[in-house]
Parts: C-alpha cells; sequence; structure tokens
C-alpha cells in the first residue's frame, strides 16, 4: 500500500507518467499498474489519463492528501526505530532561500558532528517553493522568511534578521557616507535576484515605497553570480548584512548600510509540524535553537520556538 501511495505522490510532483516511474526507480507499466490498484481499491477513478498525464480527480486530490500524511508518518516511524537500534541515518534535506545559503552551514557543520551517519542535501530554491517541497515529502526542512510568507501549520525557529546593504565600489557617490536611503538606493543601477525571490520583491516593493523605480540591470536567482559582478567593481547590489559578513571584505567594495527606514525581515528554519516528530528534524531543530543567540542577539521578542 505504502509503496503505491509513493506513486501517486510521485505522479503529482512530476506531472509525467515515464518521469515519476523513472524517480520511483519502476517501469512506467509498473507505476501506472499501481496507481490502477489504488483506484480499484477506492472504487474510483484517481487520475485524469489521456495520451498523456492531465491531473487528478478530486477524489484524487483528497487521496494526495492522505498519502502525504501516511508515507511520512511511516517514514517517520522507520527512521524512529532505526536510530533506537544504530543511532541516527538517513538523508537529511534542506531547502534555503539563496540570501540564507551561505548560514547553512551554521546548522549542517554541528548536525554532521553529532550525526555522521545522516547524509544532507541543500538545495537552493524561492521561500514559495520551500513550503511546497516540504508539504510534498521532497524536502525536510527549509530556511526562508518567517514573516513574509503564509507558513502554514510548521515548526518555525526565528535565526536572525535580515537587514539590508548597498555593495557598490569605493570611491563612488556615496563613499564618504556612513549610511544611504532607499530613495538613494533607487537612482542607482543594480545587479540583484530574480523576480521570483522574496528577497528581491522586497528590495523593490521598497524602493518604489521611497518614491523610486527599480533598475536591474543584471538578474540572477544565484547570490554567487551578484557576487562576482560586484568583485568586477563595475556593479552594484542590495545584499542582506550577514551575508555580506559572513563572505568577508572585498578589496575595492563598501559595504554600506540602507536605512530611512531600517527595513528587517526574519530567517528561520521551517519543517512541518507533526506528532511525533522524526529523530532527524528533532536533532535539526534542537540545533537550530541553540544557535538563535549567537546569529542575531537582536530577535526582539521573537521566541526561539515557535509553532506558526
Amino acid at each position: 500500500m505504502i509503496d503505491k501511495l509513493d506513486f501517486l505522490l510521485a505522479l503529482a510532483r512530476e506531472q509525467h507518467f515515464g518521469h515519476a516511474a523513472e524517480a520511483c526507480g519502476v517501469t512506467q507499466q509498473t507505476l501506472s499498474a499501481g496507481v490502477k490498484q489504488l483506484e480499484n481499491r477506492f472504487g474510483v477513478q484517481l487520475v485524469l489519463r489521456g495520451s498523456r498525464f492531465q491531473g487528478f480527480t478530486p477524489e484524487g486530490e483528497r487521496v494526495l492528501d492522505w498519502a502525504r500524511r501516511i508515507v511520512a508518518d511511516a517514514r517517520a516511524m522507520h527512521e524512529d526505530v532505526s536510530a533506537l537500534r544504530k543511532g541516527l541515518t538517513g538523508h537529511l534535506r534542506i531547502a534555503a532561500i539563496p540570501t540564507a545559503l551561505p548560514m547553512v552551514a551554521t546548522l549542517t557543520t554541528p548536525y554532521r558532528a553529532r550525526h555522521p551517519g545522516v547524509r544532507l542535501t541543500v538545495e537552493s530554491t524561492t521561500s514559495h517553493d520551500i513550503f511546497s517541497l516540504i508539504e510534498n515529502l521532497e524536502a525536510d526542512a527549509g530556511l526562508t522568511y518567517l514573516d513574509n510568507e503564509p507558513l502554514g501549520r510548521v515548526i518555525a525557529v526565528p535565526l536572525y534578521r535580515e537587514r539590508y546593504t548597498l555593495l557598490t565600489a569605493a570611491g563612488g557617490p556615496y563613499d564618504d557616507r556612513a549610511s544611504v536611503t532607499w530613495a538613494e538606493v533607487g537612482r542607482i543601477p543594480l545587479c540583484l535576484l530574480t523576480p521570483n525571490m522574496q528577497n528581491r520583491r522586497i528590495i523593490d516593493q521598497q524602493i518604489r515605497a521611497a518614491g523610486g523605480e527599480p533598475a536591474a540591470t543584471l538578474e540572477s536567482n544565484s547570490m554567487i553570480v551578484l557576487m562576482t559582478h560586484v568583485r568586477t567593481l563595475r556593479w552594484a547590489s542590495v545584499m542582506p548584512a550577514i551575508l555580506v559578513d559572513t563572505l568577508g571584505p572585498m578589496d575595492g567594495v563598501r559595504a554600506i548600510p540602507i536605512t530611512a527606514p531600517n527595513l528587517e525581515h526574519t530567517i528561520g528554519l521551517v519543517a512541518a509540524r507533526r506528532e511525533p516528530s522524526t529523530p532527524m528534524i528533532t536533532a535539526l531543530v534542537g540545533i537550530a535553537r541553540s544557535l538563535v543567540r549567537t546569529l542575531d542577539e537582536g530577535l526582539d521578542g521573537i521566541r526561539p520556538d515557535q509553532g506558526l
């Protein structure tokens, strides 16, 4: 039964019979037969078929909701029993927004030291997709915004506040300034993340609120791409201060805090709220809680573990 539900979840992710079969490591005929067995068991059609996959029936969507819960619980049970016998083992998948990627190591490094039997994967993606990945059991946890996206039923551990800095070549028009305003930033051609990224939407919204219009002369979904362009001293960008601090000083580049207003957004760890929680997630949440004050002493009034 569980393997048939896995087939259904793979079909929901891939939206293609062949790709779903490949993801499950079976033939397309085996996957189709498994889905058909589910339909026979429930006595209803679950999948809309034609020459290709066409979606799910209303009954199929309802079975999908149950399948996510059942498969997640089955995995958690297996992991829990295995941990009692030989310690934590398995595969922990973390999705993170691009601006938080340098901070992932503060979680994964102590995690690996305590649980060497766990293999870790880190994926860069959008804040919106992080919640979809967790819901669809494609990621176990994420690093994302806690105050700018609907969180749903998750464990949320605030880690630090994202504050914003203008990175520009030394000797430029604001070289002698201790800070710049968002209105001034709006007059500078910038290289920025792509518009599907929450960080970019935050920056665009703030520049527009200051009476300007964002002028992105280069866009990328990679912070490394943006940083390498800034290093040429021919590009400017807006980046989180904690990211700039983590990567260290760059020759010829000035990092100038952006004020008026002082904008902040909270970044934290999110994971699906399930009872009981899996041992791997429990261990990760524990490490995240211990990091809260280390990463940012200024989490005014935010508790280190919120079930939002």
